[in-house]
């Protein structure tokens, strides 16, 4: 028997930033189409003023730091951050709310820290988090979905319509399609209860259908990062097990005054939170034990602000704060070297 023996690397595959990031841009085909689908084109319009911003503060940036504009542009990163951005405002927001939230994401939350694989935060969500703060009125009002859009069922705004309504501001076009999010309705009960508000607001009983479907869509193209191994199962299986975990226990306490766990998963941002914005390599946790701590924090801040804080969706402050505290997970969660001892809590695990 021959053996065949050959010095280390021993890689099987390509794996770069730029072939990562062309698999997450795939994968988020589908939940693009949804939202398209459910929201209308202005998703598409926000995506095209995303990519065109990003890319140019981008440029310019590599531009003034004397770095090979055409070497980083092809590394996607942007154009993935540009996605993310895009799909978390709404459809109908002004133009320029994603050329001010390009601006901090490229310039500000990621080349002042060195550029791809430096920035300590996300820089779609530290982005997001900026401009919900700052413009609240134009970061929540979102579009219906298409079931609630029109008499017909069937109505969602037109390419001329989104047009007019991101670029000009067309106020008759904003109050014949906004309106508030299922999330944000369940949070502002006015005095009624869970159970009285899915009976009687047209948005519950008609429009989750379209937040349900978009959900699946994210986690689709989630489970499809998964199997091309771009990311493990930890982060978001734990995000996921988190937040239904402890949705569950406070629905069966008091099912008057909390929100289900399937809706907890389903009618918000918690499966692109999951899979597409939690699971970013660089802002992250890095062993597979870390990522599971990583996770479960992430679960229980999008619980404790969605129900406690001032915002429904709290995704973003939930990631950021994680992020902020992924270097002290990692460093105690780090796999045991050996003939070491493992780190613990303490000057002698430093």
């Amino acid at each position: 028997m021959s053996l065949i023996r050959m010095s280390s690397p021993h890689v099987t595959r390509s794996n770069t930033s730029s072939s990562v990031m062309r698999l997450v841009l795939l994968a988020m085909i589908p939940g693009i189409l949804a939202l398209t689908l459910f929201f209308g084109w202005g998703t598409l319009i926000q995506i095209a003023v995303c990519l065109i911003s990003g890319l140019a503060f981008e440029a310019l940036a590599l531009k003034l730091r004397g770095l090979p504009v055409s070497r980083y542009l092809g590394d996607y990163s942007a154009a993935v951050t540009a996605l993310l951005l895009a799909v978390s405002i709404p459809p109908s927001a002004p133009f320029w709310i994603g050329i001010v939230g390009m601006f901090v994401a490229i310039l500000f939350a990621k080349q002042v820290y060195g550029g791809i694989g430096n920035n300590p935060f996300n820089p779609a969500m530290v982005a997001y988090a900026l401009l919900l703060i700052s413009f609240p009125v134009q970061m929540t009002s979102w579009n219906l979905p298409y079931v609630l859009s029109g008499s017909d069922g069937w109505s969602i705004p037109a390419l001329s319509e989104s047009l007019s309504l991101i670029f000009a501001g067309s106020s008759q076009v904003m109050d014949a399609y906004t309106g508030a999010t299922p999330l944000d309705i369940l949070r502002n009960r006015d005095g009624f209860t869970t159970e009285e508000m899915w009976r009687s607001n047209q948005t519950l009983i008609e429009g989750t259908a379209a937040y349900h479907a978009l959900s699946a869509a994210w986690f689709m193209g989630g489970i499809y990062l998964i199997y091309k191994k771009v990311f493990t199962w930890h982060t978001p299986v734990s995000i996921l097990g988190t937040l239904g975990l402890v949705s569950a226990i406070a629905y069966g306490v008091d099912p008057s005054n909390f929100v289900d766990p399937f809706n907890h998963l389903t009618l918000g941002a918690t499966m692109l939170a999951a899979f597409f914005i939690a699971t970013d390599p660089v802002s992250s946790a890095t062993s597979n034990r870390g990522r599971i701590v990583f996770g479960i924090g992430i679960g229980l801040l999008i619980f404790t602000i969605r129900t406690w804080g001032n915002y429904p969706d709290a995704v973003a402050f939930a990631v950021l704060l994680m992020n902020l505290a992924a270097p002290m997970i990692d460093h105690y969660t780090q796999p045991r070297s050996y003939g070491h001892k493992r780190a613990r809590f303490g000057p002698k695990g430093e």
